[in-house]
């Protein structure tokens, strides 16, 4: 390992995704990065850690791992495939979603000088605007009775 490593991950043929981390770092706030992280202890194996449900997308889960431990500014070495920074994604599948067909069908109407919408006539005066009332000549009285100390009726 590096100088200076706090994590490692790797691939370990018992246990599948594996992590550890180095003296540089307490071991009980490593312990909590890694649980967090859905590591758990293994048995017999003093600071080794593997992933829980690695058939569950284990691959992606380590990588996010690696990630997220580098995003909290801890160095972390890793194997080639469980390195986010060193190894591509898995593709993302691309769904059709008919754009570029309507773009296609919208530049071919385009040139053609056609239009798909219809047109009103063209008004070159601004549209009419609505007429402020006048305001009152005179102001609303109210007039208030004076409670006699007493209930109300």
């Amino acid at each position: 390992m590096r100088l200076g490593t706090h994590f490692a991950f790797g691939d370990h043929e018992e246990h599948g995704f594996v992590a550890s981390f180095t003296s540089s770092l307490p071991a009980h706030l490593a312990h909590w990065y890694l649980e967090r992280e859905q590591f758990e202890r293994v048995p017999g194996a003093p600071g080794l850690y593997r992933l829980s449900e690695p058939e569950r997308d284990g691959v992606r889960r380590t990588r996010q791992a690696v990630h997220d431990l580098r995003r909290h500014g801890y160095t972390v070495q890793a194997d080639i495939r469980l390195d986010p920074s060193l190894s591509a994604g898995p593709p993302c599948p691309a769904r059709p979603n008919g754009l570029q067909e309507r773009r296609s069908r919208l530049a071919q109407a385009a040139a053609a000088g056609r239009t798909t919408q219809r047109s009103g006539p063209l008004t070159t005066s601004p549209p009419a605007a609505r007429p402020i009332p006048p305001k009152p000549t005179y102001a609303p009285t109210v007039h208030l009775t004076a409670a006699t100390g007493g209930r109300s009726r």
